[in-house]
């Protein structure tokens, strides 16, 4: 079973790209954040074309998550729990037939650093790594893919300096990020390639993608259960030299 991770920056804006990338790439499970839409705007004509089903959890203009499945899925969670007034759409969850859980998640930017919203920021880590631990004791397999906005090492930025005092580097969020690791999840990709300078996002600015001065925020991390099926992880960054293309690309783990 392959399984991607996309922020695509607008699921609309992006669609014939997504689509594309889906008949070459073939994943059998996608999550997809920021799709930028309501749910009832999410194309799933156009993605159920391509062989998928979706389970959407949208939000007008900002946010939003999708999973999208080759085979039958039952969504098992449309918010993260732990604060039931969160109304931002930022994590949903589903079973495929076999029991294997996924988790799609966009985790808060936080910047400015400090403020309302890097207190927002830890506050779902925090309720992220509550949730993990629950999904831990079900022994079940998993995986929480996403955009996870935490640059966690040196290895995982072209200028680390720069990002120091950013939301994205800051000790708290790599502290919290560890934590998650620290519960027995597997960094998929770290498990198969430990270069530096691997990264799955690149801003648009200053010609970042040209230089290769990206960051890898995007990650795959697997249970235990999950961890010992890993056959491959990988980067995909063919998308991300597209025409109109998303700020970031997808990453990917496969599982026996």
């Amino acid at each position: 079973m392959k399984i991607a991770s996309f922020n695509v920056n607008s699921i609309r804006a992006r669609l014939p790209n997504i689509t594309d990338w889906l008949k070459a790439f073939s994943p059998d499970v996608v999550c997809l954040q920021e799709i930028k839409a309501q749910d009832e705007q999410f194309p799933i004509t156009e993605i159920e074309a391509a062989g998928y089903q979706a389970a959407v959890v949208g939000q007008k203009s900002y946010n939003g998550v999708a999973i999208l499945s080759r085979t039958p899925i039952n969504t098992r969670l449309r918010a993260l729990p732990g604060d039931t007034e969160d109304e931002q759409a930022r994590y949903v969850e589903v079973e495929t037939e076999a029991g294997f859980i996924v988790g799609g998640l966009y985790l808060p930017n936080g910047n400015p650093v400090p403020g309302p919203k890097f207190d927002y920021k830890l506050a779902w880590m925090d309720r992220l790594i509550d949730h993990a631990q629950a999904l831990l004791r079900t022994e079940q397999p998993f995986v929480l893919c996403g955009d996870y906005n935490v640059i966690p090492t040196d290895a995982d930025v072209y200028d680390p300096r720069a990002m120091a005092g950013d939301a994205l580097g800051r000790p708290e969020s790599k502290d919290r990020f560890y934590r998650l690791l620290n519960l027995g999840l597997t960094d998929s990709f770290r498990a198969f390639d430990p270069r530096p300078g691997q990264f799955s996002y690149w801003d648009y600015q200053r010609g970042a993608y040209d230089k290769d001065h990206g960051w890898r925020i995007d990650f795959i991390l697997a249970s235990p259960q999950a961890a010992d099926r890993l056959t491959g992880a990988g980067i995909d960054r063919s998308p991300r030299a597209q025409e109109k293309a998303s700020d970031h690309t997808p990453v990917w783990a496969e599982f026996a």
